[in-house]
């Protein structure tokens, strides 16, 4: 049941100046991820700055997302809350909408119990019919999923098929695949980790990287899932100084700048989020440059 092989892009949500969602632009972006050879489309996740959105919103992103895109590569959409009962009408609404999978974040701030993981994961995947990766990244959610706890999701819960690993942890990573036994797809959820957790297993990434370098971020999975270890190695550490300016601030304040630098016209971040201090835009821009990637 795996969702996708490859590099996902956990796309940006553009906005106007007035804070308004801007379609047209998302739909901009999305035809240059497909073009760009991008593996699926990952909306309203944390780089789309979904925590700010209205439901309303949240739902209109999808939906849009979904007919854009039109079944060329599949659209998976964060649906995570930290309250249940919201996950589910998230998750139950998108899958009317037409999504292809459900992204589903740890309850944040409420930090539940490995009992309490699993009480909420199950309500969600039992609500839909649709495949849901499990997003484990306790360093914005204050909860970590052990690899107990995703392993035991995978084998009783049917289209609980994935993991988004953004722990940081490659031994926590190296321990849930050794348990799964490849029950569960892992992705990367950290750009700087790709070809560490590809070597354990892993099938792919979703990535804020993708945002403006969606070809490379693509081949550096494929060449490794094809056989060619130099080439993704390459690849990823030739990235690196870009993947420290793209998280030199909280995501995804760098990778929207990124953006704007590039003349997307992504417009502003929602509050709390701030603009980027300008050293580090000047960092980001020089990694940019360095990079490859022409600026505006």
């Amino acid at each position: 049941m795996a969702v996708f092989k490859g590099a996902g892009v956990a796309i940006v949500t553009p906005f106007f100046e007035d804070g308004t969602v801007n379609y047209d632009k998302l739909t901009e972006l999305l035809e240059e991820q497909i073009a760009a050879g991008t593996d699926s489309i990952i909306i309203c996740g944390t780089t789309g700055e979904a925590s700010t959105l209205s439901h309303e919103e949240h739902l209109d992103v999808i939906g849009h997302a979904v007919k854009v895109v039109n079944g060329r590569i599949p659209v998976i959409a964060g649906t995570g809350s930290n309250s249940t009962e919201t996950a589910v009408y998230l998750s139950v609404e998108a899958e009317k909408l037409g999504a292809d999978a459900l992204l589903q974040v740890t309850p944040y701030y409420n930090k539940a119990t490995q009992k309490g993981l699993i009480a909420h994961f199950t309500a969600v995947a039992e609500s839909v019919k649709l495949p849901i990766i499990l997003y484990n990244v306790p360093s914005r959610t204050g909860c970590n999923i052990l690899p107990e706890t995703a392993v035991y999701l995978a084998k009783n819960v049917p289209n609980i098929v994935g993991i988004k690993e953004a722990s940081g942890n490659i031994s926590q990573v190296a321990k849930l695949a050794q348990l799964a036994d490849g029950c569960i797809d892992i992705y990367s959820g950290n750009d700087d980790q790709v070809v560490p957790i590809l070597s354990l297993g892993g099938i792919g990434v979703i990535s804020v990287l993708s945002n403006v370098a969606p070809e490379k971020t693509h081949d550096m999975v494929m060449s490794f899932l094809e056989g060619n270890v130099a080439e993704s190695r390459r690849l990823q550490l030739e990235a690196l100084p870009l993947i420290d300016a793209l998280f030199c601030e909280v995501n995804p304040i760098p990778v929207k700048t990124a953006m704007n630098l590039l003349g997307k016209e992504c417009g502003p971040l929602r509050g709390p989020l701030s603009p980027m201090e300008p050293d580090h835009v000047e960092k980001l821009r020089k990694a940019m440059t360095d990079y490859g990637i022409a600026l505006a």
